[in-house]
């Protein structure tokens, strides 16, 4: 990470840090007594919905009173339980009164019950009007004195009144009214056993709904979780059931998330629009920050990455005015650079001398071929530039060119240097150059990228070559040039049993094995060059002759032990 950036960052993130904190916190506190508050009004809801069913009771109950001092419906039910012959008349007779009550009423459900809560005769409200209630055996311990009762798919509220003969009570009269969540103020849910039956509340199913209430108590209230929101329970019957009937349960269900939404979007926009000024206010008390500390040095970091590119190290000016410290440190790269540059220009000069006494070397040791490596580099390095090869590559081949037979130190002189012509084995020896020369450079930091031409000067485009038999663009185009020009000083030197070839000779030859053992496109470049024997001599020519000087020298040591002549084709 550049020190620009963490100078920013180090001057930002703590005031961000802070001032998302302070924000989290004050949201926090927000929305806290805003669900708060949310959790009173649903509790006063609550209690409000709870107060007005205590008195839609209390009403249907003295209506019911009055209902049940009718003196016909009490004579019906004295003929009930006194006259079992007659039960099924006195029945209808009763139904008929229960059904005229319930109509003048709007009730959807009347029932006489005997003292022990036996149902003696019931009508309910149908499409068609009232019919009579199906009296099942099992009917009793359904039917409760007050709460919910269910019958025929139909769920209904009832209430309960007693019927008195005088001091004697003689049965209960039921009434009930169809219930439907809809009517309920606020969202709820009705549970029979644990089991969903009805709910109005939005976005929530029945499953979801059974699970989240079960832990919940049944007549309190309570906070749980549905679908990742958090919702509010509370019992909305008005009073505790009597009889069977409190399997039912009545409960509000209400989200306080979705009831948070409004204020909490409010909220949002209030903070997004106060964090982000907070935020740019931030960014440019870090930018204005880091730039002050950072501004000195943005100069010296600079060209200092400029110069990982160009491999040049800087200089920085000497009279640039800043910090004390950074004036020093600038003066310190520039003794840096300037004894650095030095260094690499001895080191350069030491490796040109280092290259150029290892071809003069090779070629020292045989005195017919004296200079090859030399005039291979260079006619290598004229081809490269009639073929528009780049800077890098162009000296990777002059460099390759000079070391390309450095195998041959690696041959004995009774080989490299026979008259007669080569055994098979003798042969074969020589074509290993490329492979010890290598061995050798490969061992040698910094020779690495020469070493294609070395091992494979000596491939042919059709495969035929040695010593790996690649074919074509297989071998790199560096030592498919000088294999052309190794060929052509090969054809164009003189031996003590020849006179070298005449340019034109060399380069039929070149042309007719173009697309065989050279590739056409070399050939054709190297052609267009003209008779290159003939080319002025080039600007490094003194460089070659001093060369070529101490090849003789080292010629003169070695030439009673020499041969008369070599085979070209050990060349």
């Amino acid at each position: 990470m550049r020190f620009a950036t963490r100078t920013f960052l180090w001057s930002f993130l703590p005031f961000a840090a802070l001032l998302g904190g302070s924000f989290w916190a004050v949201r926090t506190a927000a929305l806290s007594a805003v669900r708060e508050a949310l959790r009173t009004s649903v509790r006063d809801n609550q209690a409000t919905l709870v107060r007005e069913r205590e008195q839609s009771e209390t009403r249907n109950t003295r209506i019911l009173r009055v209902a049940a001092e009718n003196p016909a419906l009490k004579a019906g039910l004295q003929l009930l339980a006194t006259e079992r012959s007659a039960r099924a008349a006195a029945r209808r007779t009763v139904e008929d009164q229960l059904s005229e009550i319930c109509d003048t009423m709007g009730f959807d459900f009347l029932a006489v019950l005997d003292p022990s809560g036996e149902p003696l005769a019931g009508v309910v409200r149908g499409k068609e009007g009232f019919s009579p209630m199906d009296l099942k055996p099992d009917l009793k311990p359904l039917l409760p004195a007050k709460g919910f009762f269910s019958t025929e798919g139909r769920i209904f509220e009832v209430t309960s009144v007693a019927i008195s003969q005088g001091q004697e009570r003689v049965g209960t009269l039921a009434v009930g009214q169809r219930f439907d969540l809809a009517g309920i103020a606020m969202p709820a849910v009705l549970l029979h056993l644990g089991t969903v039956v009805a709910i109005s509340t939005p976005g929530v199913n029945s499953s979801e709904a059974e699970a989240a209430l079960q832990k919940c108590p049944p007549e309190a209230e309570c906070e749980t979780r549905i679908g990742g929101e958090a919702y509010m329970s509370g019992p909305l019957d008005n009073a505790p059931a009597q009889g069977s009937g409190d399997a039912f349960t009545l409960r509000s269900l209400r989200s306080l998330d979705a009831a948070a939404a409004p204020v909490q979007v409010v909220l949002q926009r209030v903070f997004l629009s106060a964090g982000l000024i907070s935020l740019a206010v931030a960014i440019a008390l870090g930018v204005f920050s880091s730039r002050s500390i950072v501004q000195p040095l943005a100069a010296v970091v600079t060209r200092l990455r400029e110069s990982g590119k160009t491999g040049v190290l800087p200089e920085f000016p000497t009279n640039a005015r800043g910090v004390r410290e950074i004036l020093e440190l600038t003066d310190s790269f520039n003794h840096a650079a300037t004894s650095i540059r030095e260094g690499q220009d001895r080191l350069v000069l030491a490796y040109v001398e280092f290259v150029s006494s290892l071809a003069s070397a090779l070629d020292a040791r045989d005195p017919y071929t004296a200079g090859h490596s030399l005039r291979v580099s260079e006619y290598s390095c004229a081809i490269a530039r009639a073929m528009n090869v780049e800077q890098q590559e162009h000296e990777l081949i002059r460099v390759g060119a000079l070391l390309h037979d450095i195998g041959k130190i690696g041959i004995s002189d009774s080989v490299l240097q026979k008259q007669e012509r080569l055994t098979a084995e003798e042969e074969a020896l020589i074509r290993q150059h490329p492979v010890i020369g290598k061995k050798i450079l490969e061992c040698v930091r910094g020779f690495e990228t020469y070493l294609p031409v070395v091992e494979l000067h000596h491939e042919n485009w059709d495969g035929s070559g040695y010593p790996l038999g690649l074919k074509g663009e297989e071998t790199p185009r560096t030592a498919r040039i000088v294999k052309v020009a190794d060929a052509y000083d090969a054809m164009t030197s003189d031996r003590p049993y020849r006179r070298g070839m005449p340019h034109d000779d060399a380069v039929r030859i070149l042309e007719k094995h173009a697309g065989t053992q050279f590739e056409l496109s070399v050939v054709q470049a190297f052609v267009a060059l003209g008779d290159i024997i003939q080319r002025p001599v080039a600007a490094d020519q003194p460089v070659r002759d001093s060369l070529q000087h101490l090849a003789a020298a080292m010629r003169m040591g070695t030439a009673s032990a020499a041969p008369a002549a070599v085979e070209e084709s050990r060349v």
